[in-house]
């Protein structure tokens, strides 16, 4: 009897530190120089789905604090969505934008 207890406490111990416990992540969009506020919205709305107030308040806060979290999910899920932000390609509205904008993913605390 004593080892299966033994056996079973393996095992919890295993599962706590599985990939299926993991925290989520935050994916955050980071301010740059070479991307307009229309370049934002835009691409939050055709990533997200997200209005055009709301692209717009999440660029003001990418403009004001430098970055924004713009979602919450599991880290699957964040990259992804990290790989759509990082294809959407350059601001067609400023000459000097040569790329997509830059997204990085946090786990929560």
């Amino acid at each position: 009897m004593e080892l299966e207890k033994s056996k079973g406490t393996q095992v919890l111990e295993q599962l706590e530190t599985s990939e299926e416990l993991e925290l989520p992540c935050h994916l955050i969009l980071l301010d740059d120089d070479s991307h307009t506020y229309a370049y934002v919205i835009a691409m939050l709305t055709n990533i997200f789905g997200y209005s055009r107030e709301k692209g717009f308040a999440i660029a003001s806060t990418v403009d004001s604090q430098g970055q924004a979290i713009v979602m919450t999910a599991d880290k699957e899920k964040c990259l992804e969505v990290q790989n759509h932000i990082h294809n959407f390609g350059p601001d067609p509205l400023m000459e000097m934008s040569t790329g997509s904008m830059s997204a990085i993913i946090e786990p929560t605390k």
